[in-house]
């Protein structure tokens, strides 16, 4: 919405709306795929244990490693909205700083619980790059809503 109304106060607003509909258009499918990934590791949690124990393990380890893609790829996203939202509150619509400033503050917050679902995930592997990819994503976003905030001040 703030990159929508922001056409009076920046010529390049149309290139910050086809970059939010670009963002818009990755994270909607990537719910789907962290439900699809949470109920594969349900259904190796939910294997007994008894004398089958290290193939549940393996199933679960190797189910838990696929489920932290989706949220690094969560991350990916938010820190991508999170930069777009420092451009909007610079360059945009000074009445609209608030939303645009929101939208930043959301996307880092959810890269924080990302990167957190990431490090969950991946209790069971050591020193997986993927949690420090997210952990780096998250930084990022909070980075752009920190700029995008000492700009609006």
């Amino acid at each position: 919405m703030a990159a929508r109304f922001a056409a009076e106060h920046w010529a390049e607003a149309g290139g910050a709306i086809a970059q939010a509909e670009r963002l818009r258009a990755r994270a909607e499918p990537l719910a789907d795929r962290d439900a699809e990934a949470y109920a594969a590791a349900l259904e190796a949690l939910r294997r007994p244990r008894g004398r089958d124990s290290e193939e549940r393990d393996r199933l679960l380890g190797e189910a838990l490693s696929r489920a932290a893609d989706v949220p690094l790829e969560i991350a990916s996203v938010a820190a991508d909205v999170a930069a777009l939202s420092e451009e909007i509150v610079r360059r945009g619509n000074p009445n609209l700083y608030g939303d645009a400033l929101a939208g930043g503050i959301l996307a880092e917050a959810v890269a924080r619980i990302a990167a957190n679902l990431v490090a969950i995930n991946l209790t069971m592997v050591e020193e997986d790059e993927r949690v420090a990819r997210a952990r780096a994503l998250a930084d990022e976003a909070a980075r752009a809503v920190r700029r995008a905030i000492e700009s609006g001040s």
